[in-house]
């Protein structure tokens, strides 16, 4: 498959153009033309890079790629270092941040969501004007099951903050680091929400509100979309596909 090709395929599916996002989504390194192996992986990083290149990969598509609006980076140290491996090996690298989080399809909210068996899934967390995550019902499930559930598909190492109802009605997630979102999921009622990250503040509103809060990893809540799409373009384009989990506790 031609990388222009595949481009326009990722860029269909995900609609950058609809996000207000901090960095560029899309083709962020250009690499070779034609493309037969994919790596897939949550961010741009020496480690994947290098797993890539072992593997004779043509191209990686991540969640977390490579630049971003709050840095400007000049070409030494780490970053010099990880262009200069696709540079020098011809390798193709995008990017798809929010995107990857909020699509109905392939994102990782509704993945989660989808894995979780939540029903009556809907758009939920606005993030600069769209709606990035995704909420649900579970029938009034025991919080103390609902919580090894979480840590059975997630992460069994989350942060668990168990301040709301004995059952748990109705669930809210926005993946990665949206502690501050909490408040949304307040607003709208709902029992637990689950993001990534944590702050100091999030115990004390959690407690105050009796609304069950959950920090499952910025990692670990963002590795099912690039594994969802990473299945489909596999399937429809024909291409060799593989995902690359490089373990990170956060």
């Amino acid at each position: 498959m031609l990388r222009d090709h595949l481009t326009n395929e990722l860029n269909s599916i995900l609609k950058p153009e609809n996000y207000k996002d901090y960095c560029p989504n899309g083709l962020q390194v250009e690499g070779k033309k034609e493309i037969k192996k994919i790596i897939t992986g949550v961010s741009a990083c020496v480690d994947l890079f290098e797993k890539a290149i072992e593997m004779k990969a043509d191209g990686i598509i991540v969640h977390h790629g490579l630049i971003w609006n709050f840095e400007r980076p000049v070409y030494k140290g780490a970053y010099k270092t990880r262009v200069k491996l696709l540079l020098e090996n011809d390798i193709n690298l995008w990017g798809y941040h929010l995107p990857l989080d909020a699509n109905e399809n392939y994102g990782n909210n509704i993945q989660i969501a989808e894995k979780l068996g939540l029903k009556n899934i809907e758009p939920f967390g606005e993030y600069n004007g769209i709606l990035i995550g995704y909420k649900g019902i579970c029938d009034q499930i025991q919080s103390k099951q609902f919580f090894e559930k979480i840590k059975t598909i997630i992460n069994d190492r989350c942060i668990i903050f168990p301040y709301g109802p004995e059952k748990i009605n109705s669930v809210g997630i926005i993946s990665g680091g949206a502690q501050k979102e909490f408040k949304q999921a307040i607003s709208d009622n709902i029992d637990l929400y689950i993001t990534g990250e944590v702050s100091e503040y999030n115990l004390h509103m959690a407690k105050e509100e009796g609304v069950h809060f959950v920090a499952a990893g910025h990692h670990a809540t963002e590795r099912f979309g690039i594994q969802a799409l990473g299945d489909y373009l596999g399937e429809k384009c024909d291409l060799d596909i593989q995902y690359i989990d490089i373990p990170n506790p956060v």
